[in-house]
């Protein structure tokens, strides 16, 4: 039954750390622009390519697209 006054207050404790973090993650804009790390990969890619020269149709890192009922490419 002690152990309750040690895990409740710690319990608390932890809990209000992550609500503060929660917060500051907030206010340090983390959450700003969800969509621009899931994307800047292949962009980079893309861009490379076309700096390279290759056009996304010529062959190059980027295959194809197939024709509707044909076989599928690369």
């Amino acid at each position: 039954m002690t152990i309750l006054f040690v895990l409740v207050p710690l319990g608390l404790v932890l809990c209000l750390l992550a609500v503060g973090a929660f917060f500051w993650a907030v206010n340090a804009g983390q959450f700003e622009d969800l969509d621009a790390a899931a994307v800047s990969p292949l962009e980079d890619d893309r861009q490379d390519a076309l700096e390279d020269g290759l056009a996304p149709d010529s062959g190059g890192p980027f295959p194809a697209p197939s024709a509707p009922g044909g076989p599928p490419s690369g």
